[in-house]
């Protein structure tokens, strides 16, 4: 009997981590905060967290709206960490024309798929530069600003070209909110 209840529990834990990604996947998710991030292997579609960092959700979406992420690249991207991206430049050093936002760290943890604001030193330094991280990242949690998490498509963020910078990077073919999709 022992025995059974094992195999049981066993086949419990596989059919709930093969159906806890098809869930989250058929979320019903809000439009308005919903982003597509075109990538060169397929759309990664993020749900954005604006009940953890609303002035930062709130920037993403106006410079999605003007276009500003369309064609930028991934300059910093880590295999087992994160790909950034977001600025204009493709040094790291660079922004929007857009001031910069006061930090809203949460409790919120870093985990496979979670989107951050990048930052200098100063904790109030975000503007338009972001990452997505490939692994955890616990060590990142209350220190940067979480903004979204991909539900689906996290396979095409794995193939971002890696490096710092990347030799041939990629860029973002196209960002756009859900709700104003064609």
């Amino acid at each position: 009997m022992t025995r059974f209840l094992g195999l049981f529990a066993a086949i419990a834990a596989v059919f709930l981590f093969v159906a806890a990604p098809a869930q989250a996947a058929s979320e019903k998710l809000d439009p308005e905060n919903t982003i597509y991030l075109d990538l060169k292997d397929g759309r990664v579609v993020i749900k954005l967290r604006p009940d953890l960092a609303p002035k930062h959700v709130a920037q993403i979406k106006k410079l999605t709206r003007e276009g500003f992420y369309d064609g930028i690249v991934f300059h910093r991207v880590i295999d087992g960490f994160m790909a950034q991206t977001g600025d204009p430049t493709g040094t790291g050093m660079g922004g929007s024309k857009e001031p910069d936002i006061k930090a809203e760290f949460s409790k919120a943890h870093f985990a496979r798929g979670t989107l951050g604001m990048a930052r200098s030193q100063n904790p109030d330094s975000a503007n338009s530069q972001f990452f997505i991280m490939f692994a955890d990242g616990g060590f990142l949690d209350g220190q940067y600003t979480v903004w979204g998490e991909v539900v689906d498509g996290m396979q095409f963020v794995d193939k971002i070209a890696k490096g710092e910078p990347p030799a041939n990077p990629d860029k973002i073919v196209k960002m756009q909110i859900a709700a104003d999709a064609k």
